[in-house]
């Protein structure tokens, strides 16, 4: 590892690339300390932490775990990078649904420049919508316990949420593409996991003042809890490592093909099946798909019999809150995988490139086997990733660990995230220490990223 380091700063361009990305990321936190106008912070920062203390769980907690707290603050990267993330993910289905994307999708540069256009379009009308409903829910003072977060309301200062809130979004995309071009590791990925690494000292306060070295009256959580958590947070680290980069090999011959006097194919390779085809999206949308309600209950009274009947599912998060949870889960892993993934397409192009499974004879045969394997796969990732997503809540529940801020960095979207943009960057970075003929980070074998 010292080697690693000591070498990546041999080479010049590396370098460079390692340096603008620091150098974007660090312009990204500085704007999320800029507020949006006519916003009162400090009042709105109380709100956020009476929320984390109670344990109650909205899309707006999630939202400010992956802005590194810019909701929190109200700053003009409030919104973060999630619109982007939800066109991209809305994207990917209308590709397997509509037939002109589709073709799109295979026109290979071309095609994939357009669709990433048109993602930056549907990008723009979520960061009205979302802005638009964000300003109307910080302009009610009865979703603060009265409590006044906008001085000025009016038609002005929701245009101009809206207006900010787009610009700052926008130009959180066009950081994630510069770092893409000019610098190292996938750009929006890596401005998510700075936003959650930035969470992190806060989350080790509040796990400090829990603990309570000093004053032993006031301690809330065991040295033998601190201990438990840090065995837990290392096998669950090292759980997804794992399994991020497992994969099923499926062998795959091409036979001989002579054109002219030359003789093509013949070569053998493998199909990787990865185990978490899905992974973290699969969590998001069934965590969205579970906190919508809890977020919708927070605009009505509490008087309401079905408001508070919904708010306690949420907040005691019983046997039905997690079997729901898991359910959710596996019908998005098997949704999800669907639609990047197909039997059938793959077959025929294996057949029409002159490619076959050993003992598997093309076509129908060879999609039935691919679906039969990628089933079984599937499988085995949609109970890793139901234990890695229910970590958190487990951790709340078993240990005593009131903050949800804590409890994240133990499993859910938030460990998901951080190994996969960290393998991620490390095998880019990997790479190109390897053609330039320096020792990586490691000595045997290989380090594969994420999907």
């Amino acid at each position: 590892m010292k080697e690693a380091l000591i070498n990546i700063f041999k080479i010049e361009e590396l370098k460079k690339k390692i340096f603008i990305t620091l150098a974007l990321l660090i312009v990204y936190r500085i704007g999320c300390f800029i507020p949006t106008p006519g916003v009162d912070t400090f009042a709105l920062s109380q709100y956020f932490e009476k929320l984390a203390k109670s344990g109650m769980q909205t899309l707006f907690g999630i939202m400010n775990l992956f802005t590194g707290g810019a909701l929190m603050k109200s700053s003009i990267f409030a919104l973060g990078i999630m619109p982007y993330i939800s066109s991209s993910i809305i994207m990917q289905f209308l590709v397997a649904i509509i037939p002109s994307l589709a073709q799109l999708a295979k026109e290979g540069k071309a095609g994939y420049e357009q669709i990433n256009q048109y993602t930056r379009y549907l990008t723009l009308i979520l960061c009205f919508v979302q802005g638009f409903f964000l300003s109307i829910w910080l302009s009610n003072d009865n979703n603060f316990g009265g409590i006044r977060i906008v001085p000025q309301k009016g038609f002005l200062f929701i245009f101009t949420t809206i207006i900010t809130l787009t610009a700052g979004t926008v130009f959180i995309m066009w950081l994630g593409e510069q770092i893409q071009e000019r610098g190292i590791g996938n750009g929006i990925s890596l401005i998510i996991a700075t936003s959650i690494v930035s969470r992190l000292p806060i989350s080790l306060y509040h796990l400090f003042l829990l603990y309570s070295p000093f004053d032993p009256t006031k301690r809330q959580i065991s040295t033998l809890t601190v201990v438990a958590l840090l065995v837990l947070w290392i096998f669950a680290t090292a759980a997804v490592i794992f399994f991020t980069q497992g994969q099923r090999k499926i062998p795959i011959q091409y036979g001989k093909r002579i054109i002219g006097r030359r003789v093509y194919g013949g070569q053998s390779t493998y199909l990787p099946i990865r185990v978490d085809m899905a992974g973290v999206i699969a969590i998001i949308l069934a965590q969205s798909v579970i906190l919508f309600p809890a977020t919708i209950a927070t605009f009505f009274p509490k008087k309401i019999w079905l408001i508070r009947i919904l708010q306690g599912f949420l907040q005691e998060r019983g046997i039905g809150y997690h079997v729901f949870f898991i359910i959710l889960i596996i019908f998005f892993m098997y949704f999800y995988t669907a639609m990047i993934f197909n039997p059938t397409e793959v077959a025929n192009a294996l057949k029409k490139n002159g490619g076959i499974i050993p003992g598997i004879p093309t076509g129908r045969p060879t999609a039935q086997y691919l679906d039969f394997v990628t089933t079984r796969i599937v499988f085995l990732g949609t109970l890793y990733i139901c234990a890695i997503a229910v970590l958190p809540n487990f951790i709340m529940s078993m240990f005593k660990v009131p903050s949800y801020d804590i409890a994240s960095f133990f499993g859910g979207t938030t460990l998901l995230i951080l190994v996969g943009v960290i393998l991620d960057t490390m095998r880019q970075i990997e790479g190109q220490l390897f053609i330039r003929h320096y020792d990586g980070f490691i000595k045997s074998g290989s380090l594969r990223g994420r999907r």
